[in-house]
């Protein structure tokens, strides 16, 4: 591996889709800066995320608010018989750590699979109804 190089365990779909379980109102240019990615590749990925069923967007005013459908498979067939749900809650279990942006906050605390974590607001929020 040459010097400078480096590469994690998840992919930047994974980080977006954390991004928008701890904050479903969180900008491109935020979930981008998160990420490492750019702007434009931040686009992509939540398209991608929308065509495969794993998010939906609601227009709230000029924003947008994503809601995650935490009972999808993972995408590789090793992993299929888990979904998504399960890969954002074991990542919560992190939430003593800080966030890496203060934007994005910790996960729900009662985040659990199959229950969109877009419907818990952030800590200090009113509550969110369903639509």
């Amino acid at each position: 591996m040459s010097p400078g190089h480096t590469w994690t365990f998840l992919t930047n779909h994974a980080h977006v889709l954390l991004c928008l379980a701890r904050n479903p109102d969180l900008r491109f240019s935020d979930m981008a800066t998160a990420v490492g990615i750019t702007y434009r590749a931040a686009q992509r990925i939540v398209a991608d995320l929308l065509e495969a069923g794993y998010l939906t967007r609601e227009k709230v005013g000029r924003r947008n608010h994503y809601q995650i459908h935490g009972d999808r498979p993972l995408r590789h067939p090793m992993e299929r018989e888990h979904v998504v749900g399960e890969l954002l809650e074991m990542l919560a279990q992190s939430r003593g750590s800080p966030a890496a942006d203060p934007n994005l906050g910790d996960l729900p605390r009662d985040f659990s699979p199959g229950v969109p974590a877009a419907m818990t607001p952030p800590a200090g929020e009113g509550k969110r109804q369903p639509a």
